[in-house]
């Protein structure tokens, strides 16, 4: 777990590096207020977030002199704060057999990765998992969910190339229940550019499962690229309108100087923030914790701070 920290903070330091310019040991007056706000929304935390934050600071520390390392520990706290309810664990309901996870999310967040991650890391608790790879259209998108299956030990439902997703679905859910499978974890389309059309596979997809479970799916899991800022935003308001989003899962924060975007998604939406990816590999998938990521996104020691504030920021404008 300590490795993976490392990674986490590691990846959110190109997050913090947006919040050391006003890291500094000055006094806390209303210009040093006013550039850490602006420095917070850069960061994707939202403006509701960051008035909230600066409101904090300007009733407790207005007029002091403050550290580096007293402004993080503050703001950690705030953030913290925020994370805590959303921080959820992901925990599969050991009386459904299977409990079904639809996974959704547009394309290029990294959902089929995910699929394959979560497939190895529920193995390795002990639990059989099988996996639907529901995303037709997409022929690499199938090749990939069945390298993930080998490397879990796990079967894959798949079909040729446009194959009906909904029919995919409902054969791995007969079939998982047959096999008194734990988990079901089911890939889908992520063609967000055309609207209608996901809407309408997504709403059959559920449809036709509903016909062998009326329950069924138990969980509508969506995938976030960190990368992508307030364009998650965005996301999770359209894909609430199509489906019953239950939680989150938010991806590639290695790559990303916008990871205040998650202290925003849980401010506004409120919804469970299950698990987090910093990487490539198996391992780099794990719960969501928000005293670790509080603590990584505003970075750590006085040598931390001073190399955060030779790290040139990085570009804000939008990531489709």
């Amino acid at each position: 777990m300590a490795g993976f920290f490392s990674r986490l903070k590691q990846g959110l330091s190109r997050s913090s590096s947006r919040l050391g310019a006003v890291f500094t040991h000055r006094k806390l007056d209303e210009t040093a207020l006013e550039e850490l706000k602006d420095e917070l929304i850069a960061a994707d935390l939202g403006p509701a977030v960051a008035e909230r934050v600066i409101e904090s600071f300007r009733s407790t520390r207005f007029g002091k002199d403050v550290t580096s390392d007293e402004i993080r520990e503050t703001l950690a706290t705030e953030i913290a704060r925020v994370l805590e309810p959303v921080a959820v664990p992901f925990e599969p309901d050991p009386a459904k057999k299977p409990h079904v996870v639809l996974v959704v999310g547009v394309n290029g967040v990294g959902k089929t990765t995910t699929i394959g991650k979560m497939a190895r890391l529920y193995t390795e608790e002990g639990k059989s998992v099988m996996l639907v790879a529901g995303d037709t259209f997409r022929a690499a998108a199938v090749e990939q969910l069945e390298v993930w299956g080998k490397r879990a030990n796990v079967p894959v439902i798949a079909g040729k190339h446009g194959a009906d997703a909904a029919g995919l679905a409902y054969d791995g859910l007969k079939r998982a229940t047959e096999a008194g499978t734990d988990l079901l974890l089911i890939d889908t389309a992520g063609r967000l550019h055309n609207k209608g059309a996901l809407m309408e596979e997504l709403a059959k997809v559920i449809r036709v499962m509903r016909k062998f479970d009326e329950t069924a799916p138990h969980s509508v899991l969506l995938v976030l690229d960190a990368t992508t800022g307030q364009n998650a935003v965005e996301q999770v308001r359209v894909f609430r309108e199509l489906v019953n989003v239950t939680g989150l899962i938010v991806t590639k924060l290695d790559g990303s100087a916008r990871g205040g975007i998650v202290v925003a998604l849980a401010e506004q939406f409120k919804l469970p923030v299950h698990m987090v990816g910093v990487g490539e590999q198996a391992e780099d998938l794990r719960p969501f914790s928000a005293q670790d990521y509080a603590k990584g996104l505003v970075g750590g020691s006085n040598d931390l701070a001073s190399r955060l504030m030779e790290t040139s920021v990085e570009d804000t404008s939008a990531v489709e």
